[in-house]
């Protein structure tokens, strides 16, 4: 199978002047040392910045001046960060494009597209909220959304990567960007396949009908199947295989407790008046304790 990622794609972060956008600053730029690829910060609000809405004219050239000059010194700040951490061939870019449509098409040749939550509103503070889901239900690249209430990032965290597998071919694409980050963080991987999605008391009254141990089996041969050929394009990561009688969203949610990042496949569709991420995906962002990666379907075929 092929490798998930292009060679040299670069790791792009939007950056904002709150502490959560450094926190997925450092996160990125460890990321980038891994995979040994370019980090370019890039700040991009446009006109659809917080401080501007609500204005009924435009507001005074003084204040847009000090307004801009505050987003440099939070890419400035960002650089450091990023140096500090060893990322390599670290590229700032200030755009005046709205934060969405520039980071939309940045993803077309990004390796993987960073934000932070501030838990602020407006596009400019990327929340977890409307920016974050408009990229991860549209984006061509993955997107990994880093909270503010995560532990910092450090360079030799031992914590497993988790990929949520439901068999799909989706889940396949999530599964091989999980060994890629895995392999590159030199940590084991533990593959999630919930069998069922139905509520805990359909699965109980299923039981009296379905012994549990044949569908077990059947669910264990399905999860190998999917992994079998990344895991001979990844011999060093050291796979754990799990099969649970549980609700995917719950799972994962438990299991990033004590991970470093979960990977899950999202189909994202419909416009931005309609932003709908897939509901595991969507509570992962929200609620997960680790960052979290939502690989989309393939739109590029062409991978090396």
């Amino acid at each position: 199978m092929s490798r998930p990622y292009r060679v040299n794609s670069p790791i792009v972060v939007g950056v904002d002047d709150t502490e959560a956008a450094l926190r997925a600053v450092r996160w990125a730029a460890l990321t980038a040392a891994k995979h040994h690829v370019p980090l370019h910060l890039v700040h991009a609000s446009g006109f659809s910045d917080p401080y501007l809405i609500g204005f009924t004219v435009p507001p005074p050239e003084m204040f847009k001046e000090d307004l801009q000059e505050r987003q440099r010194q939070a890419l400035r700040t960002a650089e450091e960060v990023a140096a500090e951490l060893d990322a390599p061939s670290v590229e700032a870019r200030f755009e005046s494009d709205a934060a969405i449509p520039y980071l939309l098409h940045a993803s077309r040749d990004a390796r993987m597209v960073v934000v932070g939550s501030s838990g602020r509103t407006g596009l400019a503070g990327l929340m977890v909220g409307s920016t974050t889901i408009a990229l991860m239900s549209h984006a061509r690249s993955p997107v990994v959304s880093v909270r503010r209430d995560y532990a910092a990032a450090v360079a030799d965290d031992t914590r497993p990567v988790v990929v949520g597998v439901d068999g799909s071919h989706l889940s396949v694409r999530a599964v091989g960007h999980a060994f890629a980050e895995a392999s590159l963080r030199g940590v084991d991987l533990v593959a999630v396949h919930t069998w069922s999605d139905t509520s805990t008391a359909l699965l109980e009254e299923r039981r009296m009908f379905v012994d549990w141990e044949p569908v077990r089996d059947y669910e264990m041969r399905v999860l190998a199947e999917r992994l079998a050929g990344w895991q001979e394009d990844y011999p060093d990561v050291r796979v754990e295989r799990e099969v649970v009688k549980d609700r995917p969203r719950h799972e994962l949610l438990e299991r990033s407790r004590s991970a470093q990042l979960v990977v899950v496949g999202s189909r994202g569709r419909g416009g931005f008046r309609g932003m709908l991420l897939g509901s595991t995906s969507q509570a992962l962002v929200h609620h997960a304790a680790c960052p979290v990666m939502v690989v989309r379907p393939e739109k590029h075929p062409e991978r090396v």
